[in-house]
């Protein structure tokens, strides 16, 4: 059998938090659920935990570091030992084994990640997702309704399994959420831009807006400047207390693509456009 401390692959001098240190990280790696199928990783995971439950006592490892007790944790027989009282040293050793049988290591579970990308619409309303574990489990993750971009969610108990009667670890899924071309999400808000003729701008009136719930229609004021918001209340980002943040439209007026010959030509002959001022006069710069 192998050294004890060279199993952990510690120094004899190690302290106990080097210990424990050096098993969890072990344990982690040597998990049978981290290691499906394969015979030597389980071998090795129990050789791991025979280890620590030796070192981990004090009186055993006193024991060990004496050369007392062997690897397994049985007793050796001196040469006096052999001639004196066999049959008590056998009947001590039989003993301890029973000992390191029965003895548990309790070590939780170690947490996994996994990163999981959807679209927009489905953080937004929710939808359920599958993630495949390294151990071949399929995870099934709830994604609430307003998951934002980069969220992590954590299922508890969906990680590496426990030992020995410790807790199993989690599954923490961060959320990778793909932008929309009309939305965007603004803290519990969603913004939008609306389109609109200069018709529609100059004299209002009711046209239809997206929404992530669908189109509706919303009234746009007369004489509406591009930059204009109208707000739809409770249309925004779903909130974990059940309500929800504001739909916020932004208005862009928009001029024909190829010109308009009339509205070329009202503009030329319109002579309040020259009292109609849009920007300052420039700052001196003495």
């Amino acid at each position: 059998m192998r050294n004890l401390y060279d199993i952990l692959g510690i120094s004899e001098q190690a302290s106990v938090s080097d210990l424990k240190a050096a098993f969890r990280k072990q344990a982690r790696n040597k998990h049978p659920d981290a290691n499906q199928g394969n015979a030597e990783s389980e071998d090795a995971f129990k050789e791991l935990n025979r280890a620590y439950a030796i070192l981990s006592d004090p009186n055993q490892r006193a024991l060990y570091d004496r050369g007392e007790i062997d690897e397994s944790g049985a007793a050796i027989r001196t040469d006096t030992r052999k001639r004196g009282k066999p049959f008590e040293d056998f009947i001590k050793r039989r003993r301890q084994e029973k000992t390191n049988a029965g003895r548990t290591i309790r070590v939780h579970g170690a947490d996994v990640s996994y990163t999981l990308r959807i679209k927009f619409m489905e953080a937004i309303h929710g939808t359920i997702r599958h993630a495949s574990m390294t151990n071949g489990k399929r995870l099934r993750v709830s994604i609430p309704p307003g998951t934002r971009h980069k969220q992590t969610l954590r299922l508890k108990g969906q990680g590496m399994g426990g030992v020995g009667g410790g807790n199993d670890g989690d599954a923490l899924v961060e959320i990778l959420v793909d932008d929309h071309d009309q939305f965007v999400v603004d803290d519990d808000n969603i913004l939008v831009d609306l389109p609109v003729n200069l018709a529609e701008a100059v004299l209002g009136g009711r046209v239809e807006a997206p929404t992530v719930d669908g189109p509706v229609n919303v009234t746009v004021p007369a004489n509406a400047d591009s930059g204009t918001v109208l707000k739809l209340r409770g249309k925004g980002m779903p909130r974990e207390n059940g309500k929800r943040g504001d739909q916020l439209i932004r208005i862009q007026v928009m001029l024909p693509d190829k010109g308009d010959p009339e509205l070329t030509k009202f503009i030329r002959s319109w002579k309040a456009g020259s009292t109609h001022k849009v920007r300052k006069p420039a700052a001196n710069s003495d």
